[in-house]
């Protein structure tokens, strides 16, 4: 090259010759890895924190997943020690990165280091390429050009050992600097700076000897310079080179440059000026919406200017999204917008890639070539010539092409220009095979985007007088622009007719696709489209998708639907043809898929075969069989009732121990798909598989006192299961169902739901169902203050838990009866039943009830006059509640160690433990804790001297337990 990649043009100055030495950033790795504060340079040490730090920068400002780094760091076997290492290296790290102006961040799957702006040689280098294509005269871009290029300091990362997790990052970064010279190049071309020029391309073309557009450019140059022989003595040596090497001939681009020179044919020297197409189809007059992609899409197409003679590639840009979104509206409003900057002509091409038979690209060659000028005589005969002599018409015009809803890559590569083009693509599909090409993704209108079209369709003053029916018609088309345009035909073409009608109408999703159609616009026929040109697979998983509701759901349910282990293909064709969404990543690192809402209604209804009922019934088994094995990993299962004998499906055991080995994240990114599942499987008739997975999500309910959710559950399962005859299922969520009105204060509701279920359990000779029905009985005494009565009632359920074996049963039955004598005041059997319990529930390894169990025993040794031991115990129940992630049990564990501390006069702690545990019942609904953690605080601010601060805290605990024994909700 003649610019010496010391040097860069100066942006102070801009005059042509001025340069100035570059500065090179804080972080580099456009060559050995640099890291320096000022002029300084910053000491990282051993190979493997450069290795990292590498790593991280090679992806700075995005998180990089421990296992890649880890890849990276021992590449041939990781020791089992790898992820704390990790984290000491990464610790060793963070000094220099921030002595250098950057920091990392730590995140649950991996780590990311962010560089001050403008600090790190890669982003800065890829900045100045931007800014270069988007600059507005040849000038201008040759010196950021220079000034990206002058960034490099040899081959990336040089003085590292290279890793395979490396690989796609170097070759981007070599490719987009070999994209650099050759747009450097091009704008010495532009200039008429050929000599230099000249010199660029010769250096390019040692690098890569056979690139026959380099060699094209480089003719083009010789010959623009004035040096004809040269430039056909260049043509005669690629020639060669590719006869001798390869045993083929020259391209047809680079035989038009030789035939060019060989007739002396400069620009302008030619008389002949083709037709200048004006086919854009007419823009929408009512286009709402779609600021940012409108702004995306034309900041596009408008960026590096196409000049007359130029050879710069095409611009190549796919909009996308699934039927109906509005990608034609779009492309055309903002091929309308530009269209200033495309002089020569736009070409408008119908694909008709959604048609039983897409357009053949011969066929569309052939359309283009006319409306370029070419003869019907004179067109010919193969496609692969027809693209030749499309892309020579078309070289360096600054020419619009719209390729509007193309089936595939396959059928739009032929219809690419060589150069000086730019190409709008529209497409149900996700074309990301064309090189270069820029992905734009529609989804659906936001709410007031929605409103705005609906009200400029059916008028605005209808819209404003009734904005709740607005709103309700917007969200039940999924804001899809054609669904919004039909409900607005429809209301436009009825004047008289209010909104709240039409609203009725859509409501109902069995008919919600009958009422979207007026005219020829209609939704389901437009989906109906890409749904016939599913292969069989990913056809009946659409349909079974259909089935699942609105919400997102993992991968994996996809196998479930066809019965089989690894159905990721069938959702990458469906998510490449935009009939499902891929709505983001939950905490466990999975995708997680969303149906659009009109796909889903005309998905369930063709779900109507047996095919997709057995489909149905593998996603609630595979729901089930993975909510067990994650609940089994939870502290508290003690009366978890079995799930009942429904079908299963078990995912791949390795991905359901991955993303199960953390069951609480796992039920936390399922919640909504588990509950909605539990309402699927009554609605379609699947009782056993509707209150088996009901039951299986208790002990989860439980940990977290997701109430709300455990009764809705409940509630829906049992109507199913007693409309179906089910007794196991009644009695199990009769059960269930009592828990929570024991948590929530209601004793006589849960009492008579548990005498229900004991009859029941009875009837079915299930013993341990009984037992634990006794039990709620016992706590329902117990809470309401007969305590005589519990103690009779917990007495009945040790004996049976003794006789069925069921020491887990066993170890509660005993802290329960100690828990009772505790509140007789009867100590000594209190300390005995109690340390019963604590004994076996170390021998059962129950933490759990080991932790309840030591509440209690705090509260016992505060009775007895022994404040450390009841610290002690206290504080070891709030260790493992808190490591349990319960924060229920947790709450009454600081209510403890709050009094305690209070009556040792540590008054700050145990307001501060109180304060929390009261927020903790206020949150939870738990008003028995709260009334009693309000009289501790009162007794509190009472000894402390403040008079009224305790009144209104005494108040309040006076109050609510008023209500609790009237059996009224407390005010909260």
């Amino acid at each position: 090259m003649n610019d010496d990649p010391t040097y860069r043009r100066s942006g102070a100055t801009g005059g042509a010759g001025a340069f100035v030495v570059v500065d090179q950033p804080n972080f580099g790795v456009l060559g050995p890895l640099l890291v320096r504060s000022g002029d300084q340079p910053l000491r990282v040490a051993g190979r493997k924190p450069r290795l990292l730090l590498a790593s991280l920068l090679l992806e700075a400002n995005q998180i990089v997943g421990s296992d890649a780094l880890i890849e990276v760091l021992w590449p041939a076997r990781a020791p089992s020690s790898a992820v704390a290492n990790l984290r000491t290296y990464v610790s060793a790290l963070r000094g220099p990165v921030a002595a250098a102006g950057g920091r990392i961040v730590t995140h649950p799957s991996g780590y990311a280091v962010e560089p001050a702006a403008g600090q790190l040689d890669m982003l800065l280098f890829e900045e100045l390429a931007g800014r270069a294509r988007a600059a507005g005269h040849a000038g201008e871009a040759a010196g950021h050009l220079r000034d990206a290029l002058a960034l490099w300091r040899g081959a990336p990362l040089s003085d590292l050992p290279a890793s395979p997790v490396w690989d796609g990052r170097l070759r981007a970064l070599a490719q987009a600097r070999l994209a650099a010279v050759e747009e450097l190049a091009e704008a010495k071309l532009a200039r008429e700076e050929y000599a230099a020029a000249v010199d660029d391309l010769r250096e390019l073309i040692g690098e890569h000897p056979y690139r026959e557009d380099l060699w094209q450019r480089l003719i083009v140059a010789l010959h623009r310079g004035g040096r004809r022989a040269e430039a056909l003595h260049a043509y005669a040596e690629i020639r060669r080179q590719l006869v001798d090497d390869l045993g083929i001939e020259p391209g047809p681009d680079l035989r038009a440059a030789h035939a060019a020179v060989l007739a002396d044919e400069r620009p302008g020297r030619l008389g002949y000026r083709p037709p200048v197409p004006q086919q854009l189809p007419a823009d929408v007059p009512d286009f709402t919406g779609r600021g940012a992609d409108a702004t995306t899409l034309t900041r596009l197409l408008t960026g590096p200017p196409a000049r007359p003679g130029g050879d710069r590639p095409p611009v190549v840009a796919v909009v996308t999204g699934p039927p109906g979104v509005g990608k034609t509206a779009l492309a055309v409003h903002c091929a309308h917008a530009v269209r200033d900057a495309y002089p020569e002509g736009r070409l408008h091409l119908s694909l008709g890639g959604t048609a039983e038979t897409p357009a053949a690209p011969a066929d569309l060659l052939a359309e283009a070539l006319r409306s370029l000028g070419v003869a019907e005589s004179a067109l010919p005969a193969s496609a692969h010539e027809r693209a030749t002599l499309y892309r020579s018409l078309l070289a360096g015009r600054p020419v619009l092409v719209l390729l509007d809803d193309a089936a595939d890559a396959a059928q739009v590569r032929p219809l690419l220009p060589g150069s000086g083009c730019a190409v709008l693509v529209t497409s149900r599909r996700r074309i990301t095979e064309l090189p270069g090409a820029v992905l734009l993704e529609l989804d659906a209108l936001t709410p007031a985007e929605g409103g705005e079209l609906l009200a400029r369709i059916a008028g605005a003053g209808r819209v404003a007088a009734e904005p709740e029916e607005a709103r309700a018609i917007v969200a039940a088309c999924g804001g899809l622009p054609l669904a919004l345009r039909v409900a607005g035909a429809r209301l436009a073409a009825r004047p008289g007719r209010p909104l709240r009608e039409l609203r009725r109408r859509l409501d109902d999703e069995s008919t919600r696709l009958d009422e979207l159609r007026a005219g020829d616009l209609e939704v389901r026929a437009c989906v109906e489209l890409s749904y016939r040109r599913l292969p069989g697979e990913a056809a009946l998983a659409l349909r079974a998708l259909g089935l699942l509701g609105p919400g997102t759901v993992p991968g994996w349910v996809a196998g479930a639907v066809l019965g089989r282990h690894g159905g990721d293909a069938v959702v990458d064709t469906l998510v490449d043809v935009s009939l499902l969404r891929l709505a983001g990543t939950d905490p466990l690192g999975q995708p997680r898929y969303r149906l659009p809402d009109l796909v889903r209604c005309t998905a369930r209804e063709r779900a109507d075969g047996e095919a997709e009922r057995q489909a149905l019934t593998r996603v609630l088994g595979g729901w089930t069989s993975a909510a067990e094995h994650a609940a089994a990993r939870l502290p508290t299962t003690l009366f978890s009732v079995p799930a009942g004998a429904a079908p299963r499906w078990r995912p791949d055991d390795e991905l359901l121990g991955r993303l199960t080995a953390d069951p609480l994240t796992w039920f936390d990114a399922e919640r909504e798909a588990l509950v909605e599942a539990v309402r699927l499987a009554a609605a379609h008739g699947h009782a056993q598989a509707a209150w088996g997975l009901a039951a299986t999500l208790v002990p989860y309910f439980d940990l977290h006192c997701r109430l709300e959710e455990w009764r809705l559950t409940h509630r829906i399962a049992l109507d199913s299961a007693a409309a179906a005859g089910d007794r196991r299922g009644e009695a199990a969520m009769l059960r269930g169902l009592a828990q929570v009105s024991l948590y929530q204060d209601r004793y006589a509701e849960a009492a008579g739901m548990l005498r229900r279920a004991r009859v029941i359990f009875r009837e079915l000779g299930d013993a341990r169902g009984e037992a634990i029905s006794i039990c709620g009985l016992g706590a329902a005494d117990e809470f309401s203050g007969r305590h005589r009565r519990a103690l009779g009632w917990f007495r009945h359920a040790l004996a049976m838990f003794l006789a069925e074996g069921d020491a887990d049963g066993e170890a509660y039955a005993r802290q329960a009866i100690g828990r009772v004598h505790l509140s007789l005041q009867d100590l000594g059997q209190a300390s005995r039943w109690l340390g019963e319990a604590l004994r076996l529930a170390g021998e059962l390894g129950d933490d759990h009830r080991e932790g309840c169990v030591s509440v209690q025993l705090g509260r016992l040794h505060t009775l007895t006059a022994e404040p450390d031991e009841a610290m002690r115990f206290q504080g070891r129940a709030l260790d493992i509640f808190e490591t349990l992630g319960d924060r229920h049990c947790g709450a009454y564990a600081l209510r403890g160690l709050g009094g305690l501390h209070a009556a040792r006069g540590d008054r700050s702690h145990g307001t501060a433990e109180l304060q929390r545990s009261l927020e903790i019942f206020q949150q939870l609904g738990d008003r028995s804790g709260e009334a009693d953690a309000f009289q501790a605080l009162g007794e509190l601010y009472r000894a402390a001297g403040r008079p009224m601060l305790a009144a209104h805290y005494l108040h309040r605990a006076v109050e609510l337990r008023s209500r609790l024994r009237a059996g009224a909700p407390a005010a909260g």
